[in-house]
């Protein structure tokens, strides 16, 4: 069987001007950037789903365009098969029209549709992703705890990407030594809630998102009510009394919990989902079933940290959120990922659920919220 003839953009063109039928058959979110003057879009799935109906004639002069050529070609073929005669491709489609000064146009579309497809449009390309994944990212709701060196980064990307709803809950103010790595905020946010200076900079970057500033103290008190309707927590915080009660309080409500810490050069990010995994995921009380003393886990206001550290392990987190609310990859569940940021060294521990934590165990009853402060204090 000979092949499918092939058209350059120029001629493809005057063939349209004469009256040959061109068909962009990219998905909708591709067209958005600009289709070929005088050509119909209709996705290729729909297209040889629906040939029938889609096309006139079988003898009909049909051109196919694409981005690069090759789905063009490939559905091109196919109909050759169902018995269109008079059918070619675009060679190089739409890009290589676009290089040679051809003509294109922008498909009608909405304000929201226009900014959905120009936003997302890498993630769109992705198989992992696309228009589900990216809806599904829309209709998320993320619980930040903390808007400072890991929330900053974090938050930044979960807005870029789309996530829906962002409820971020601190009791802080901007300082002026956050600034080194608390890249949410600016000089003139000094002296601003931190919430607060970060909603502004979310919705300057995505305008869309529906970002809620909680500017609250956590606590045993207000857990709960943070946590309703919260899809994936991440934990941004700097304190180990934070730290165990938003571990217990995501059990209770089963929600995953995607964990960062970092110190001087060292950081460590894991994802603890026993709430929904009991008995196979291990929660943070497996892994530190005790607070280690005070003089052996400073935070950063007492043992310095190297700006860029909380960026690299912000991100991380980022990565485990979107890969937990899309439902795709390996997330970190039973895996803690450390970096040595002076050796440029990853490490993975593998982490096994507790049989006896007094949490997260099968058939464990929740033994309701305690002094995490005085837990941590110690004797």
């Amino acid at each position: 069987m000979t092949a499918v003839p092939e058209l350059s953009p120029e001629h493809a063109r005057r063939r349209t001007l004469h009256g040959a039928l061109l068909i962009d058959v990219r998905e909708p979110h591709e067209r958005a950037a600009g289709m070929a003057e005088g050509a119909r879009g209709i996705a290729q799935g729909d297209l040889l789903g629906e040939a029938s109906t889609q096309l006139p004639a079988l003898d009909r002069e049909i051109l196919l365009i694409c981005q690069s050529g090759k789905r063009s070609l490939d559905a091109a073929a196919v109909l050759r098969d169902l018995g269109y005669t008079h059918i070619a491709s675009v060679h190089g489609g739409t890009t290589a029209w676009r290089a040679a000064g051809l003509p294109l146009v922008q498909p009608l579309q909405s304000d929201d549709e226009r900014d959905f497809n120009e936003r997302y449009s890498r993630h769109l390309l992705l198989p992992q992703v696309g228009v589900a994944g990216q809806q599904a990212l829309l209709g998320a709701r993320v619980l930040l705890l903390g808007a400072g060196g890991l929330g900053s980064p974090a938050a930044f990307y979960l807005a870029a990407a789309g996530v829906g709803h962002l409820r971020i809950a601190d009791d802080d103010v901007v300082e002026r030594s956050n600034l080194q790595r608390q890249i949410l905020h600016t000089d003139a946010s000094i002296g601003e809630p931190k919430v607060q200076s970060a909603r502004a900079r979310l919705l300057a970057l995505n305008p869309r998102l529906d970002v809620e500033a909680v500017q609250a103290r956590v606590t045993s008190d207000n857990i709960d009510t943070l946590l309703d309707g919260v899809d994936v927590v991440l934990d941004g915080s700097d304190n180990f009394p934070l730290r165990y009660l938003l571990n217990d309080a995501c059990i209770q409500h089963a929600i995953p919990l995607v964990y960062g810490a970092v110190e001087r050069f060292t950081g460590q990010v894991s994802v603890f989902d026993a709430g929904r995994h009991r008995g196979q995921a291990p929660c943070y009380r497996c892994l530190f079933p005790e607070p280690p003393p005070p003089e052996f886990a400073p935070n950063c206001a007492e043992a310095g940290v190297l700006g860029v550290l909380p960026g690299m392990v912000g991100l991380l987190q980022a990565t485990e959120v979107l890969k937990l609310l899309l439902g795709i990859g390996e997330p970190l569940v039973g895996r803690l990922l450390t970096f040595d940021a002076l050796g440029m060294r990853f490490r993975e521990i593998r982490l096994g659920p507790d049989a006896a934590c007094p949490l997260c165990a099968p058939g464990q009853a929740f033994p309701g919220y305690i002094d995490y402060a005085a837990f941590c204090a110690g004797p």
